[in-house]
């Protein structure tokens, strides 16, 4: 405070005066409080990324002990021969209401088995589950050590090309059967397909198909994020198998219909873009499919919205593109017309939408006619 040559009879004067020095603490006490939220910050991310180290080593173990199971379905996919008169060759893929279904006793998919067992088969059947299940983590222990190496290639029975698709061909007329069902068996078709994918991923038919039952829980589902979750869900399967398989009229066209569904949970302006999109892969599903009465009738739906847009969507669609989406209700109605002559019947909604556009034609008499007609079909879906 005061230079050395002053002396003793110097008197000490503060470098700073008092103000300065209540701004000087304040500025220390503000820099102590953000190292104490910084440490503290610190200490959330450190719990954060210790937390995130351990979900992602659970998802890891659970991947491949499923991955496992499926290598271990894919290894025996018909039933093993029984001594009794009751074994049958087939494979089904029934759920489990009681109906037939997969090899070995009941899968992880909660499906049954057809075949009439003895209780001594059905204690030799659990008993070899339970020795596969202890086979199945000492292999997801080995396969930790040996970088994912799950499975010897010199113990898997060859399996031909021809097994594998006979029993896909029966899983897929498993999930027609019950994607054409109530909401329960639309369910279990999902759920079906689901636990399969790991194992026809690469199939084009699985696809669409497992893109298709995402549509149907998007129907079923009345949570409005769970909707689109699975609309999201269906249009990504899609997206990649449309980069390999582009001349398939199912994967346009349901493509097309995911698209739409995901779209009526977004702004004006996103609905009006699906809409091109929309007509893009139902214009080419029709090109590659000319005879499927469901791409003509998403067709005539797509013109019967576009016919009613309200002015504020017209409006945006001329602010935002050069050419909007034009359609008439008259092209809406040919559309729907074109669908009974291909499968008279084919929706109740479909001559629903006759009588609508007939109606908005001004023809009362031909719109009570499709009305009539249209309430004798069965109301298969909440549409």
């Amino acid at each position: 405070p005061v230079p050395a040559e002053a002396g003793d009879g110097a008197v000490y004067t503060p470098l700073l005066a008092h103000g300065e020095q209540l701004d000087v603490l304040e500025r220390l006490d503000f820099v102590l409080r953000n190292i104490a939220e910084l440490r503290k910050e610190v200490e959330e991310l450190r719990n954060s990324l210790q937390h995130l180290a351990a979900e992602i080593v659970g998802e890891v173990r659970s991947h491949l002990e499923e991955t496992q199971k499926v290598a271990r379905r894919r290894r025996f996919p018909f039933p093993r021969e029984r001594s009794d008169s009751t074994g049958s060759s087939s494979i089904y893929f029934t759920a489990s209401s009681g109906a037939a279904n997969t090899d070995d006793g009941e899968s992880e998919g909660g499906y049954t088995t057809a075949n009439a067992e003895s209780d001594y088969d059905r204690e030799s059947e659990r008993e070899s589950e339970e020795g596969e299940d202890e086979v199945s983590c000492e292999t997801v222990r080995t396969a930790r050590r040996d970088s994912l190496d799950l499975v010897n290639e010199d113990e898997v029975p060859f399996i031909s090309d021809s097994s594998l698709e006979e029993g896909l061909g029966q899983l897929l007329q498993q999930a027609d059967r019950l994607h054409d069902g109530d909401e329960q068996e639309r369910r279990e078709g999902f759920q079906l397909l689901l636990n399969n994918k790991l194992a026809y991923a690469d199939q084009k038919d699985f696809l669409w198909r497992l893109a298709r039952a995402h549509s149907d829980m998007y129907e079923i589902t009345e949570d409005t994020d769970e909707k689109r979750s699975y609309a999201s869900d269906g249009k990504e399967e899609l997206e990649i198998a449309l980069q390999k398989w582009d001349q398939s009229a199912e994967c346009h066209q349901w493509y097309a219909v995911l698209c739409g569904q995901l779209s009526e949970h977004e702004s004006i302006q996103k609905r009006i873009q699906t809409g091109y999109v929309f007509k893009e892969h139902i214009d080419k599903a029709i090109e590659l499919k000319p005879e499927d009465p469901k791409a003509y009738y998403l067709l005539g739906r797509w013109c019967y919205q576009v016919s009613h847009l309200g002015w504020l969507e017209k409006k945006t669609a001329s602010a935002l593109f050069e050419a909007p989406p034009t359609a008439t209700v008259q092209d809406a109605l040919q559309n729907f017309l074109r669908v009974e002559e291909l499968s008279p019947g084919f929706s109740k909604a479909g001559r629903v939408y006759i009588a609508k556009c007939y109606r908005d034609l001004g023809n009362n008499s031909a719109a009570l006619l499709w009305m009539n007609l249209a309430s004798e079909l069965p109301a298969n879906t909440k549409e």
